[in-house]
């Protein structure tokens, strides 16, 4: 296993080298830690509670994170939501649950809360490096809207691919049009919510104007690029005042942006 696929575990390794595992059962929590060690050479912290592991998140920003879905003081999906909406640097980890008994009520739940890949017990080296290469290798575009924080939904994969692991990386990119236009769905959906949820919905709303700077430079759109950076500019200046923020000038101000929302998506608002 590891000389035929010594090149891929290779590329891998850079981005593994601080692993956390997040299960209260030292037994399943150490053979997770010696496999990872083997796989990469990686430090290893383990956390018994979902409380714990937001502590060591904080303190020692791993690279990737191993939950299980469920069990005393430990409930993954719930670790990886409060992870995402957190301002830890590891909010972007990828994440990998681990259960014994995954259901599709399970699988959709963690997709949901923002978990990356899905790993059933019990598991085979080859099952584990197609997980690893998923969150490394084929990374999916980040979402940062109010509702949902976390990898591209719409990509989410169970763990159930079976092809080679041989392969080049088969990331593709979503195309400029997909990106703006689930970028302005995102940031109307972020100004509705500001007086709800302001924090996650200035942040949301700040990730779309960056979204959407690039989409404007990449398709050459100077009105659409300097439409974003005035928009961007006025979040900061009224981030910096604070709550509570005004719903119905962040409408006005978005105008310029929000114009170019599909017409079948306006007229759905």
């Amino acid at each position: 296993m590891f000389n035929t696929d010594a090149k891929i575990i290779q590329r891998m390794a850079p981005l593994l080298q601080r692993v956390m595992v997040v299960d209260p059962q030292p037994a399943s929590a150490r053979l997770i830690g010696e496999l990872m060690r083997d796989i990469s050479r990686a430090q290893v912290w383990a956390a018994e509670t979902n409380e714990k592991a937001i502590r060591l998140a904080g303190s020692y920003d791993p690279h990737i994170i191993f939950a299980e879905l469920s069990a005393p003081g430990v409930d993954g999906v719930a670790f990886t939501r409060e992870l995402r909406r957190s301002h830890l640097s590891a909010r972007y980890a990828p994440v990998i649950i681990i259960t014994g008994q995954a259901t599709a009520a399970g699988i959709l739940a963690a997709r949901d809360g923002g978990v990356h890949e899905f790993l059933r017990k019990p598991f085979t080296m080859k099952d584990l490096l197609r997980r690893l290469e998923a969150v490394t290798l084929r990374q999916r575009d980040w979402v940062e809207a109010v509702g949902y924080v976390g990898p591209d939904r719409r990509r989410f994969n169970s763990g159930d691919y079976s092809g080679s692991l041989k392969r080049r990386s088969d990331q593709r990119e979503t195309p400029d049009s997909e990106k703006m236009a689930q970028a302005l769905k995102i940031l109307r959906s972020a100004i509705a919510a500001i007086g709800s949820d302001p924090g996650q919905a200035m942040r949301s709303m700040q990730a779309q104007v960056a979204e959407l700077r690039k989409c404007g430079m990449s398709v050459a759109d100077l009105k659409l690029t300097t439409a974003a950076i005035d928009f961007g500019r006025y979040l900061d200046e009224i981030e910096r005042k604070g709550a509570p923020y005004d719903a119905a000038a962040l409408e006005q101000r978005a105008a310029p942006l929000l114009a170019y929302m599909p017409k079948e998506e306006a007229a759905a608002a």
